[in-house]
């Protein structure tokens, strides 16, 4: 029988964005492995891996997950092997180095890389070079956004290829809530029918840049709301900083939600503050429930977002504020923009993603 591996370092990300391509290799006939650093069942894994993968490049256990993966290469006898996750891809393709040379396939699919336009120079300085070395020991590496495919393509010796993200699942988007619903879950929130409300499904970090939003929020009518669902690594320092606004009542830190595609239904407009993104699940589901954009500008959310046709791209505080202001008072304008949205959206949907992963398995 043949066999795949998957690897990243925590389960979250194989459970969020590859349990579909686990079962295609389940129908395929594969026998299906997946490694990460917790001995956790996942739904069509026949075996589960547990790898002391650390998220910090510096982490000494990194080293021990290396010896450990190889002397499991070495007996598995994988046909292909699918990677993700910066460390965990950088693990995976140092252990594979012997095994490639026997027939084994090593995929890895790069989530964005950490060094783009824009990007620091110690970023440029650490990561570049690492992957840059590592693109010799992948068989085929795929990127999810034009800028990370141009750059691979011209600077790193393997085979590059582009897909429009992992796609999204309709199946998880097919609860249409009642307007009764609507507003019966708006009040669980403290939010009323005449509330314009803002989305940002997104962990709480550094990266993410809620902070960017709490501040703008200061100069917005009273009556604009911004949600916030995702589980809070801040360790509570932007709710501090929204208690000292006195913003309390406007914005809600939802903390982890598993009803992402109802909270949409509710809200008038999704936002995005992140510094970096690969492209952005977040903005993808809330195209797909016809929600108009408002977002940084970064190599992701470029991949997405048409100024005056689906949303709009900002750099700056002004700049937000006036885009926000100019949708909060025309709605009409804004419900189209919506409409856009989710013509737009077709290309990354899971159905068609998985038609060009089967070509590349």
């Amino acid at each position: 029988m043949k066999k795949v591996l998957f690897v990243a370092t925590v389960d979250s990300h194989i459970e969020l964005f590859h349990l579909p391509y686990l079962e295609h290799f389940k129908d395929e006939g594969y026998e299906v492995h997946v490694a990460t650093n917790s001995d956790k069942k996942i739904l069509n894994c026949d075996k589960k891996i547990k790898l002391p993968i650390k998220r910090s490049p510096y982490s000494l256990s990194n080293i021990k997950a290396i010896k450990i993966l190889r002397g499991i290469l070495k007996n598995e006898k994988y046909d292909i092997i699918h990677c993700h996750t910066p460390m965990g891809s950088v693990v995976t393709r140092i252990a594979a180095k012997k095994v490639r040379k026997s027939g084994t396939k090593v995929i890895y699919t790069a989530h964005g890389f950490h060094f783009y336009k824009g990007a620091p120079i110690k970023n440029w300085c650490f990561f570049y070079p690492i992957e840059k070395i590592l693109s010799k020991y992948t068989d085929t590496l795929i990127t999810i956004n034009k800028e990370d495919y141009e750059l691979a393509k011209k600077k790193f010796k393997t085979d590059v290829k582009y897909i429009k993200g992992v796609g999204l699942n309709e199946e998880k988007f097919k609860c249409i809530l009642s307007e009764e619903e609507k507003k019966s879950l708006r009040s669980s929130l403290n939010l009323n029918d005449k509330d314009f409300v803002m989305i940002y499904p997104a962990e709480l970090n550094k990266n993410k840049n809620q902070l960017f939003l709490i501040n703008a929020m200061k100069d917005l009518n009273n009556d604009i709301h911004l949600l916030l669902p995702g589980i809070d690594s801040y360790k509570g320092k932007y709710q501090e900083i929204v208690n000292k606004l006195c913003l309390n009542n406007r914005i809600h830190f939802l903390g982890y939600r598993n009803d992402i595609d109802k909270l949409l239904q509710i809200s008038d407009l999704e936002i995005s503050s992140s510094k970096r993104e690969g492209l952005g699940l977040n903005l993808i589901e809330a195209m797909y429930m016809k929600l108009p954009i408002i977002a940084t500008i970064n190599r992701g959310h470029k991949e997405l977002i048409i100024n005056d046709i689906n949303g709009y791209l900002i750099n700056n505080k002004e700049d937000l504020i006036d885009k926000i202001n100019f949708l909060y008072k025309n709605k009409k304008f804004r419900i189209n923009l919506g409409i856009n949205s989710n013509k737009i959206v077709k290309d990354y949907l899971l159905k068609n993603i998985i038609l060009d992963m089967k070509k590349i398995y």
